[in-house]
């Protein structure tokens, strides 16, 4: 079993107080807990879900100086391809054993951040592989939104308090690649313990083994959910909103056992990232004696752009 609790987003969305209220303090309390729950009840259907893992394989199975045409210079990866082992965990000097794809925000109706965003790259030899992408982007965003919607009841805010930071936020949706590992790592694994830059992740494709929590124990525990479900994070900016109140939780993506090394790993987080200017100070009811407070004021794009210099990915 995982020592990750589970809780139905159809609770929340019910139209009845008492299960809507029960979905609030289940997710409140694992959040300021481990910082990690397994959802069901959200907007993807299994057939979105079967298709866009068709297509990414596809994608990352495309030769490679096929796929290194849509790695896109100058833009810190934001959309299109990352090659193989070029993100590294803050920290870390050795490259992550992964490649990734990024689909990033369709913009409605505000131009000014349709200029700041980086566009979508489209893959030319895959017809169905960037609207299956869309699709799903819009789905894992609507699930979100009623997540931080019942957060913001949790943390006594209004329950539409993110709505207006994270309606066309800068939010990420990450196909993952861990190809086959073919020699003895070293000091690499698919993906370093790291804590997440953004307000929350939803994790497709935690069913099997690789992903690892650590507890207030400082213990890895096997983070595991069902073929229905996601798996949600807390990431350091809601940290650091709520003064640490809730809680992004280091995680890591371990190799698997030597016999199985030969098989490639797929996973597609959904980083939901709030627009730019979202101030992240911490919110004054997260303060006391017992939490003074814990971080200097900043922008959510501020400490983008800090985050992704520690990770490689954008220079100095």
């Amino acid at each position: 079993m995982s020592a990750i609790p589970s809780v139905d987003l159809s609770d929340f969305i019910s139209g009845d107080p008492s299960r809507k209220q029960k979905f609030i303090k289940e997710i409140g309390a694992a959040f300021e807990d481990i910082g990690f729950v397994a959802l069901s009840g959200h907007f993807l259907s299994d057939e979105l879900v079967e298709q866009l893992y068709g297509q990414i394989k596809k994608f990352f199975q495309l030769p490679q100086d096929v796929k290194d045409n849509y790695e896109i210079a100058g833009i810190g990866g934001q959309r299109g391809y990352t090659s193989f082992g070029k993100e590294h965990a803050k920290g870390k000097k050795e490259g992550d054993l992964k490649e990734f794809w990024h689909f990033g925000q369709y913009v409605e109706d505000n131009p000014t951040l349709e200029a700041e965003y980086p566009d979508n790259v489209t893959v030319s030899e895959l017809p169905d592989f960037n609207s299956t992408g869309e699709e799903t982007y819009k789905m894992l965003e609507k699930t979100a939104k009623y997540v931080l919607r019942a957060l913001a009841l949790h943390l006594g805010l209004e329950e539409k308090y993110f709505d207006q930071w994270i309606k066309n936020g800068n939010s990420i949706l990450r196909p993952i690649h861990y190809p086959p590992i073919t020699e003895e790592p070293k000091n690499a694994v698919r993906a370093a313990a790291h804590g997440d830059i953004n307000l929350i992740t939803l994790l497709m494709g935690a069913h099997g083994k690789g992903l690892q929590v650590q507890n207030h124990q400082k213990e890895w525990v096997d983070a595991i959910a069902r073929q229905d479900q996601l798996m949600i994070n807390v990431g350091d900016m809601l940290s650091r909103l709520t003064n640490n109140k809730l809680k992004s939780t280091i995680h890591q993506v371990v190799n698997p056992p030597k016999e199985l090394w030969g098989s490639s790993r797929y996973s597609i987080p959904f980083f939901m990232h709030p627009v730019s200017e979202m101030p992240l100070n911490c919110l004054e009811h997260c303060i006391d004696e017992d939490h003074p407070k814990g971080f200097e004021d900043t922008t959510a794009g501020e400490y983008l752009n800090e985050r992704l210099i520690e990770l490689g990915l954008v220079k100095k």
